[in-house]
């Protein structure tokens, strides 16, 4: 457990440049809290201490804001960034050096028993108030942007914007996860308006012309 803390403490100042000290990262990032709940929660549950685990669990939303259920696996150098309303099911399994924004919910998507949430490459970024649903894949490198929904797999080192999500960029320019820009990310919605736009105008263009040469 101590060396999993310190490998925490090390993870966030390796992705986050507004830490200022060890003290800070080690006390004031409720993910970090929030990971060391859940192995004890994660160690519980295996040996179907399910109350304990539930329980601790359950504390841990209570101080960090972040709910993982006792059986979600994660993987190594995990960092959920803010936190705050971040949600992982109980099948869901996180790879390493995965980042989870604020909001990020690894949900199911009925009541059928067995694997029902989702399964979350290396490497994965998963920016704000994504939703990722029910029993499928994201491949390692992908990036979800901000506020998709997810319900389909991922290939790996994708780029998926949207509702539903869709992949917009796919083995394209190389960018490290830790380095998505919330901003930057293609507007597949926004490019057909300006291309409605643009054909309405033209239309309009047209005809003018038809009722100026009668």
């Amino acid at each position: 457990m101590w060396a999993a803390w310190k490998h925490d403490i090390e993870t966030v100042f390796h992705r986050d440049p507004a830490v200022k000290s060890w003290w800070e990262a080690a006390l004031c990032y409720p993910g970090v809290m929030a990971l060391q709940f859940h192995r004890l929660a994660h160690w519980l549950y295996r040996r179907h201490c399910f109350f304990m685990a539930r329980l601790i669990s359950h504390i841990s939303r209570f101080l960090t804001g972040i709910e993982i259920h006792p059986g979600a696996r994660l993987g190594a150098r995990c960092f959920i960034d803010h936190g705050m309303g971040v949600v992982i099911g109980e099948t869901a399994e996180v790879g390493d050096d995965v980042i989870l924004y604020q909001g990020v919910v690894l949900g199911g998507t009925g009541k059928e028993r067995g694997k029902r949430h989702p399964t979350i490459g290396n490497g994965v970024t998963i920016s704000a108030g994504a939703i990722v649903l029910g029993n499928i894949t994201v491949g390692d490198g992908a990036r979800i942007g901000a506020g998709a929904v997810v319900v389909r797999d991922v290939p790996a080192n994708a780029t998926v914007v949207g509702v539903p999500g869709r992949v917009v960029r796919l083995n394209g320019r190389r960018v490290a996860a830790a380095d998505l820009e919330h901003g930057d990310l293609p507007d597949p919605v926004g490019r057909q308006l300006e291309n409605l736009e643009q054909r309405i105008k033209t239309l309009e263009e047209v005809w003018a012309d038809e009722r100026s040469s009668r």
